[in-house]
């Protein structure tokens, strides 16, 4: 499959915010300085996923003083998952890259991925020094050791919150899952599409306002009710061949 040109670079940027005010002004100057260090053409999009407190107001305003930013707001609150389908589905640049919205990424980091998208169609990394308490991080390991078992996908970090993608593999796959399985569903789709990927290592650093909002009993049990319909859907579709 052809890959969209690097050649000049179109670009969105998207981040999901779930009770950001902390982070979300700062999150979004960080993606518009890098952004516009690599892209030609470049989008930010905040998806302000139901938040209760000034999230949206203040994405709003941003919106409103820069003209590459655009505010989306999910309400009802939709889940993980159903922010970023928001993100992924609004998108309107040829490369689609997603991160969170709690700033523990850095945007520089995103010049990284470009060169390796010259030989392959999807870059997805994986954190260096993972800054999260260690039952989370076992609770990790052990997700992305199934996840890889069932769909030989082979990756490091699985949930790594900072991917680049093609937009055109939005327009070729129907996503469903709304919670903490959405990375799954769209590596797994689009490897079954035969779309190639490769990884890197990115930094990960402390959260320095605001609360996780993850890894509650309540999303864990759903992504593995989740996981086992997804897997019966992909090995009915079969690899492209």
């Amino acid at each position: 499959m052809q890959r969209p040109s690097l050649k000049p670079l179109s670009l969105t940027i998207f981040f999901p915010c779930y009770n950001e005010e902390a982070n979300v002004e700062r999150v979004t100057r960080a993606a518009l300085e890098a952004g516009r260090q690599v892209a030609d053409d470049l989008e930010v999009l905040i998806v302000n996923d139901g938040s209760r407190d000034r999230t949206g107001e203040i994405a709003d305003r941003l919106a409103a003083e820069q003209p590459e930013v655009r505010a989306l707001h999910n309400n009802p609150n939709l889940g993980y998952g159903g922010a970023l389908q928001r993100g992924f589905r609004e998108a309107t640049k040829d490369w689609v890259f997603y991160t969170d919205g709690d700033g523990q990424f850095d945007f520089e980091e995103i010049a990284k991925l470009l060169p390796l998208l010259e030989e392959h169609d999807i870059v997805t990394c994986y954190r260096l020094d993972r800054q999260d308490p260690l039952v989370r991080k076992l609770n990790a390991w052990a997700w992305t050791t199934l996840v890889n078992l069932l769909f030989g996908l082979w990756l490091r970090d699985i949930d790594c919150a900072f991917k680049i993608f093609p937009r055109t593999l939005f327009e070729r796959i129907t996503l469903r899952s709304t919670g903490a399985l959405i990375d799954t569903e769209v590596l797994a789709k689009a490897r079954n599409l035969g779309y190639s990927m490769t990884q890197v290592g990115v930094h990960h650093y402390p959260r320095t306002a605001g609360e996780q909002s993850g890894a509650n009993l309540r999303v864990i049990l759903r992504a593995f009710k989740e996981l086992f319909k997804l897997y019966r859907q992909i090995k009915r579709e079969g690899r492209a061949s």
